[in-house]
């Protein structure tokens, strides 16, 4: 038996053991063995146990292949969190079938796009998204519907508000018909997807990541370990607002918390107020987030009120999350918190501070057990590079994808001798600690200087009328490109454009601070926070191509 070196916890452990060669879908049956009758999902106070649950993925499960999903179909998923989603992810799997996330938030051209890419011809979906739905059915593989409503699982369900006809199914009606047992088939975790994760498309096209079930139940039981200190198996409730159909919910998220037996309190979408009081009503101890929710945490005037300072452990990732919040949050949490980082096509965590031991602020801490990593040089990605130095962060891993869906070329870029080119230039400290300096293709070249955006984006944090901010790279005729800085004010709080420009004039050096400042009541972000870089630089270079244009 292979036995390889656990470094983080400094002893040995046999591969076979630590990633069982066994579908992600027994990660919920595992946890049935001993923790049926615990909580499993909680919903706007309707609570579905572990054995409810499994029992409903049977089902679906069984549904699915009657209706005609094969081994390896592709089933899209547009929900947000509530329990059909945990329910449809693990039926779609149990069904042999690869789970497609799509946003909520996608516009028809959008979802368009990642069906006819995926070729997923069945659509689990909220009714809220019918219209989107009935726009794109008949231009895209789809060959079945499947409809739910926000209420399904609530005190008092109500069908969905679709228009049914022969391809047009009710996710209750399916369930509540169907057999909860489901028909043995081979499966090869190595090799057998598990989901196809598509990129957010902030540097192009979306391309969907293939992750296997190996990939996934590799970096849930990652997660678990690095945080084996601090969960106590069916007792834990994990705050689940990042969405699960972003990599980073479904496992930092649900597939964690399944590991774990720990109970998901399902929070459908980001609101303050909705946040803070399921907080203080269902005491959660363990809450995955990033900085966009940390911040409006911290300028709720009542936040302590609700019991934030009870949390005993928040992770921040998703995002590069800025000093001085980091800072703040911790003074207002009565637990740890820590920083991780990792990417889509990590399945998606590769790195975090340790919750025992050495923090270090601004550092996306240490590399995940098994996870090998390294700096290289920016142009050709041979040279590794020394300490401190910033170079493309590579990554080596079980939970490293198979390759891009049908994109042969970009896999073959992405992934070189086994090493996932991750696009993001970093550093590693003397200590092994690895910091995000900013994505390859953010980095702005003014006047020959390379610039960092991050590196702004900190010193506009630390500005204290600033709510949030974020330094772009914008067309420039004589510098190439000039550095614009986009601010959120924090309510009540005036300023203006020489007071910030003056501000990061006294913290950095004169070519990396803005020239141009624009304030904003917000800022462009994806569902899951991370500020929209990319956008807000088209929107700008589309601004001045209109100037541009002679008078008629």
């Amino acid at each position: 038996m292979d036995r390889i070196w656990y470094k983080s916890y400094d002893y040995f452990v046999p591969e076979s053991i630590r990633y069982p060669r066994i579908p992600l879908y027994q990660n919920l049956e595992l946890s049935c063995i001993k923790y049926e009758d615990n909580v499993a999902t909680i919903f706007f106070d309707q609570r579905l146990t572990y054995g409810q649950v499994r029992d409903q993925v049977r089902r679906l499960a069984t549904a699915l292949r009657g209706m005609g999903v094969q081994k390896g179909d592709r089933v899209a998923l547009m929900l947000p969190n509530c329990p059909q989603m945990v329910i449809a992810y693990y039926g779609v799997l149990e069904a042999g079938a690869v789970v497609t996330n799509i946003s909520p938030l996608h516009v028809e051209r959008e979802i368009e796009y990642e069906l006819n890419d995926s070729g997923s011809e069945t659509i689990i979906y909220l009714d809220l998204f019918d219209s989107r739905i009935q726009a794109v059915k008949d231009i895209t593989p789809l060959k079945r519907i499947i409809a739910t409503s926000i209420t399904d699982y609530m005190e008092t369900p109500v069908d969905p508000n679709v228009a049914k006809d022969a391809n047009t199914y009710y996710f209750l009606e399916l369930i509540n018909d169907a057999s909860p047992d489901v028909p043995d088939f081979d499966m090869d975790p190595e090799n057998d997807l598990a989901a196809l994760q598509y990129t957010g498309g902030t540097t192009g096209l979306p391309k969907g990541v293939m992750l296997t079930h190996r990939n996934l139940l590799a970096n849930t039981m990652q997660c678990a370990m690095w945080g084996r200190e601090f969960l106590e198996r069916g007792k834990d409730v994990f705050l689940c607002v990042i969405p699960f159909f972003h990599s980073y919910g479904q496992t930092v998220g649900m597939n964690n918390a399944i590991f774990n037996a720990g109970t998901m309190v399902l929070i459908p979408q980001f609101e303050i107020n909705m946040l803070l009081q399921a907080i203080q009503k269902y005491e959660p101890n363990l809450f995955p987030g990033v900085p966009t929710i940390y911040i409006a945490i911290l300028n709720h005037p009542d936040a302590l009120a609700y019991g934030v300072n009870k949390i005993k452990l928040c992770n921040s990732g998703s995002a590069p999350l800025p000093i001085e919040v980091h800072r703040k949050f911790s003074q207002i949490s009565g637990g740890i918190f820590i920083e991780g980082y990792g990417l889509s096509e990590s399945s998606p965590v590769t790195h975090s501070n340790p919750l025992l031991g050495m923090k270090k602020i601004g550092s996306v801490g240490i590399p995940f057990p098994d996870t090998d990593c390294k700096i290289v040089d920016i142009d050709t990605g041979l040279t590794e590079l020394g300490i401190n130095e910033p170079g493309e962060i590579i990554i080596k891993g079980p939970q490293v994808m198979k390759g891009y869906w049908e994109k042969p070329e970009e896999t073959a870029e992405t992934l070189r001798d086994g090493w996932l080119f991750t696009g993001d230039v970093g550093t590693m400290d003397e200590d092994g600690y690895f910091y995000i300096v900013d994505r390859k293709k953010d980095m702005i070249i003014a006047g020959g200087f390379n610039i960092y955006p991050r590196e702004i984006d900190e010193v506009l944090y630390e500005h204290p009328k600033v709510q949030e901010a974020v330094a772009v790279g914008i067309p420039d005729e004589y510098r190439g490109e000039t550095v614009k800085a986009y601010v959120v004010l924090k309510p009540e709080e005036e300023c203006s454009e020489e007071e910030i420009i003056a501000f990061c004039k006294e913290r950095l050096a004169s070519f990396k601070a803005p020239r141009v400042v624009e304030f904003r009541a917000e800022l462009p972000k994806t569902l899951v926070g991370k500020v929209l870089r990319r956008a807000l630089r088209e929107e700008e270079m589309a601004k001045q191509k209109e100037q541009e244009k002679p008078e008629e």
